[in-house]
């Protein structure tokens, strides 16, 4: 449990997929819906999340001011608008956390008053199971308390490491988006299966659970893969027939490639989110 002396009122900035995975995390870690507000420009949103978890829901402002850790669940896009927006509300010692993609510390601190705390994370969806997998670093104004607050809270949807910024692009590319290349693994195997003749919910519980204990054997092991996968591949076996099949049509360089591409686009999305959009500006 997190503890309250840490962190005693959060706000969530944007309550979409993410957001709500955030607040809905810290609820079931033990927080009362009184220790958390959060915000959404959408009405019906706003009534959905107050009836399933008895937060409230204010204005971007009056959650910045009220809170002493924001959250900013944003697309990168609106990062810049929304920061110009709460940057005045802000106390010198709130902690802003950011959950937008490819948005560096700097961007955001250049836009906020001086000396505002913020620390960046890059989340990944099955934090909506509480397996999801963060990394978090520290901007100029953050050190060892500020990242321990932070990992506390994301630790109520996973778990957690902090990093060097320089690598959160790396990060980004392996398990922020990691997930849609399992899901792609899961949907060949999946059609596969139906092509061989099987049922699609049969061929879809054997390769979802097949999945899912493969993943929990390597954790609990802690054995490396290489030792695993050769524990099932008997020599001239079915086994050894399909990885022949995938080593020819090179699908280890083609996941290097897939994620070295997500890389750069990490790295052009930051690119982009540090040059000025007309008619924004900095608040310090």
């Amino acid at each position: 449990m997190i503890s309250p002396v840490a962190t005693r009122r959060l706000a969530v900035l944007g309550a979409g997929v993410m957001g709500e995975t955030v607040l809905s995390g810290l609820l079931r870690a033990g927080w009362t819906p009184e220790r958390i507000v959060a915000t959404d420009r959408r009405v019906e949103r706003q009534h959905e999340l107050v009836e399933r978890y008895g937060i409230a829901m204010l204005d971007n402002v009056e959650a910045a001011a009220w809170a002493d850790t924001v959250v900013l669940v944003v697309k990168p896009q609106d990062m810049s608008d929304l920061l110009t927006e709460i940057g005045p509300a802000l106390a010198p010692d709130t902690l802003v956390v950011s959950l937008a993609a490819g948005v560096d510390t700097a961007t955001i601190e250049a836009q906020l008053p001086a000396g505002v705390p913020v620390v960046r994370v890059m989340a990944n969806t099955p934090a909506q199971v509480d397996e999801g997998m963060a990394a978090i670093s520290a901007g100029t104004h953050s050190g060892d308390d500020e990242l321990r607050r932070v990992t506390e809270i994301l630790s109520a949807t996973g778990r957690v490491v902090s990093l060097p910024e320089r690598y959160l692009d790396a990060v980004t590319a392996l398990s922020g988006s990691g997930p849609a290349y399992l899901f792609f693994v899961v949907e060949a195997m999946i059609e596969a299966g139906v092509h061989l003749g099987l049922p699609r919910d049969t061929a879809t519980e054997l390769v979802v659970q097949t999945m899912l204990g493969s993943a929990k054997l390597l954790r609990e092991t802690g054995e490396h893969p290489t030792v695993l996968r050769e524990r099932v591949t008997s020599p001239g076996g079915t086994t050894a027939a399909a990885i022949r099949q995938l080593e020819d049509h090179k699908v280890r360089a083609a996941f290097l490639g897939a994620i070295e591409a997500a890389r750069d686009r990490s790295r052009d999305l930051a690119a982009a989110s540090r040059r000025p959009s007309a008619g924004s500006g900095g608040s310090s």
